[in-house]
């Protein structure tokens, strides 16, 4: 299951992520900091620089695509 998470560096967030990865499956952490994306990596998610207030539709439904579920954490 692909989980893409919004907020990936908050505290619920990288809670998510561990368990998430720890049970298989694909956590996606997105991030307006670059500078985060090594603990997102720790707790097993991939990162994906995104800032949601600025970012366009397109850049958000490519974020999204083939997610099985999205998160706003």
């Amino acid at each position: 299951m692909r989980v893409v998470i919004a907020g990936g560096h908050g505290k619920i967030a990288l809670i998510l992520e561990r368990l998430l990865s720890a049970r298989g499956d694909e956590a996606v952490g997105l991030i307006r900091n670059p500078a985060q994306a090594a603990d997102l990596e720790a707790a097993g998610a991939t990162a994906v620089v995104l800032d949601l207030e600025n970012a366009s539709v397109a850049e958000v439904a490519d974020a999204v695509r083939g997610a099985d579920a999205v998160v706003f954490a």
